[in-house]
């Protein structure tokens, strides 16, 4: 018997393409973004809803919404 996967909605951040602007991370209304020293943007999975208000807000337009597995 096979077990089914749900999947869930995630923003995922490439970083070679952010250019670390932090709008992302003061839209997120979970915290789930972090800027790492400065650089970057990353989304901590567990914290993702997926409501795509980053992906709206990025000036890059880089963030994307993703199912992925749970």
């Amino acid at each position: 018997m096979q077990t089914r996967k749900s999947l869930r909605r995630k923003a995922t951040v490439p970083q070679a393409q952010c250019v670390a602007c932090g709008c992302c991370f003061n839209t997120c209304p979970k915290g789930a973004i972090e800027m790492i020293k400065g650089v970057y943007a990353s989304v901590e999975e567990a914290l993702c809803v997926g409501c795509g208000l980053c992906s709206g807000i990025c000036p890059a337009s880089i963030i994307k919404i993703a199912e992925v597995a749970v």
